[in-house]
């Protein structure tokens, strides 16, 4: 069996914990019993933490796609509007019609040329707005670090697309790393168990054939 040390990793890099086949020849093959045991309890505990880590992960990237996705289809609706208005100006059906009433729910209201909608000002705060999509060119998105930067309506639906579905990824890849690291540390928590048994049956039978002195008799000797 090769040792646990020679571990190959996941796609992320995070090291395989190879399972313990025969526990007698891998005991065999080291020095120490106790110092494994500890390193094995070391690496549960590196385990747990990088797992913690990647629920972290996970949980804050599940929490923008909803906010991600209501963005992208905010910057489709502007096009999709601007688009539509000027068809009808180009086939001189004019710009006044009302919005069609089986728009997909939650968007925006009033005619082809002016939408009434709302804006959020804060998480819970919302204000009133009305906006001609014919007129507006760009639009501004946080990209973090406190900074908003214009966009071209393409542009901006070229690139919230790609953080979408880069954000899909890493959240995927988050699942399977969490998945990757429970088995893990299973298999480490069951390679300790097997080995700390491995020992303790061990040393009962040195102690039945005389080889090992009981630590019980050592005690009794220094009463």
């Amino acid at each position: 069996m090769a040792a646990p040390d020679a571990a190959t990793t996941n796609p992320r890099g995070i090291p395989v914990f190879p399972f313990m086949s025969n526990v007698s020849d891998y005991v065999k093959s080291i020095d120490d019993v106790e110092s494994t045991l500890t390193r094995f309890q070391e690496m549960v505990s590196k385990y747990t933490f990088m797992q913690q880590n990647v629920e972290r992960r996970g949980a804050g990237l599940r929490e923008k796609l909803p906010e991600m996705k209501r963005t992208l289809e905010v910057v489709k609706f502007l096009k999709k509007k601007r688009k539509d208005i000027a068809e009808k100006k180009a086939t001189g059906e004019g710009g006044d019609d009302l919005v069609d009433d089986d728009e997909e729910e939650g968007t925006p209201k009033g005619t082809a040329d002016e939408i009434e909608t709302t804006f959020s000002l804060q998480d819970t705060l919302y204000a009133k707005a009305k906006i001609r999509p014919a007129e507006i060119d760009d639009v501004y998105l946080w990209l973090g670090a406190n900074v908003m930067v214009a966009y071209p309506l393409d542009e901006a639906e070229e690139l919230l697309q790609a953080k979408l579905d880069k954000a899909k990824e890493s959240a995927k890849a988050a699942d399977e790393d969490l998945e990757f690291l429970r088995i893990q540390i299973t298999t480490l928590e069951v390679a300790v168990a097997r080995v700390h048994n491995w020992d303790v049956a061990e040393k009962r039978r040195l102690r039945a054939e005389g080889k090992l002195k009981d630590p019980d008799a050592d005690a009794g000797d220094k009463e």
